[in-house]
């Protein structure tokens, strides 16, 4: 078998509050395979981005990795320093943002921001090459008259040509992944399409990987092939699209599917959330985290996580519903 090109394993990582500590990440495993685009799927504080910003140590300062490691093409670059983690950074793994207002400096222009990109990695690189290879991107991401727009500032841009910037940003020293933090949250549904047809025509010209992040399964069902979904720091399913679609083994990603408005649906029947509240990472449950809003959590899941057990090829899931011993009473996969 070959090594995945990124491999996070066993990740914990904390912040430390006022308040105590508060474990976003709490074991983290996640393969993501060369050319592939993974999927990673939870609602607002189940660690999402905390794990991806883990991967490039851009954790805030009262944020530590506890244990585990991220290896990169054989390389553990979390044992790395700054100055070693710098250089991969935006060359090797590059990241586009969910704001990219926020990300975007307002008093440069963005020809010379994605200039900057280039000139901090190749440093030997010749100014007119440079504006070159930046036009050539500004062409690559759909930016119309790239001359032009070269010297135009971010607020001069509507919200989805200023993602383009950052996704024209992220590819402009060809990195080999590129995770993508929820890059389509800001945008109305047209301009969501849009980038997400992008990303993947992009992907498969370049051949690069891809870790997109979002909350959203009829997202991410557009533009990967497998999907990691995540609770309380820690992972509850993985699969193809297909097995978590047509045969999800855990309630929390039915839960997810079950709140997705969809085509043809009978207007009569109202969409079923997931009642409940997110778990207190200060103080996480012992068990499963999910288990407190579940509607089929047995004594067991309270008290103790399910081993993570495999269904079929690329189908993984940890709920104590899926073992062998699992009751067929009140179980939505006991076998019929």
């Amino acid at each position: 078998m070959t090594q995945a090109l990124l491999q996070i394993e066993n990740l914990k990582t904390s912040f430390y509050t006022q308040n105590g500590e508060v474990q976003a990440l709490r074991g983290m495993n996640l393969s993501l395979e060369a050319g592939e685009a993974l999927g990673v799927v939870g609602e607002s504080g189940s660690g999402k981005s905390v794990m991806s910003m883990s991967v490039l140590q851009l954790l805030a300062e009262n944020a530590k990795i506890k244990e585990g490691t991220v290896t990169f093409n054989g390389k553990v670059i979390s044992a790395m320093s700054k100055n070693e983690i710098r250089v991969i950074r935006g060359k090797e793994i590059s990241m586009i943002f969910q704001d990219p207002m926020s990300s975007l400096n307002p008093l440069i222009s963005v020809g010379e921001q994605v200039a900057e990109m280039i000139r901090i990695h190749y440093p030997k690189v010749g100014k007119e090459e440079m504006k070159t290879r930046v036009l050539e991107l500004f062409r690559l991401v759909k930016i119309p008259e790239p001359e032009k727009r070269y010297k135009s500032l971010p607020h001069e841009f509507s919200g989805g040509m200023r993602q383009r910037v950052m996704i024209a940003l992220a590819l402009a020293c060809k990195p080999d992944v590129l995770i993508a933090d929820e890059p389509t949250t800001a945008l109305d549904v047209t301009i969501q399409a849009q980038i997400l047809k992008l990303l993947a025509s992009l992907q498969k010209e370049l051949g690069m990987s891809i870790l997109f992040i979002t909350h959203d399964l009829g997202v991410v069902m557009q533009l990967c092939s497998r999907a990691i979904v995540m609770y309380g720091g820690m992972k509850m399913e993985e699969g193809l699209m297909e097995d978590l679609f047509l045969n999800s083994k855990h309630p929390y990603t039915m839960g997810l599917l079950q709140s997705i408005p969809k085509i043809g649906q009978d207007k009569s029947i109202p969409l079923q959330p997931i009642l409940g509240s997110p778990p207190d990472m200060l103080n996480p449950p012992a068990g499963c985290p999910f288990a407190p809003r579940c509607r089929y959590a047995r004594k067991i899941c309270a008290k103790k996580m399910a081993p993570y057990t495999q269904i079929s090829e690329h189908h993984y899931s940890g709920c104590w519903l899926i073992s062998e011993n699992a009751p067929a009473e009140q179980n939505p996969f006991a076998q019929k």
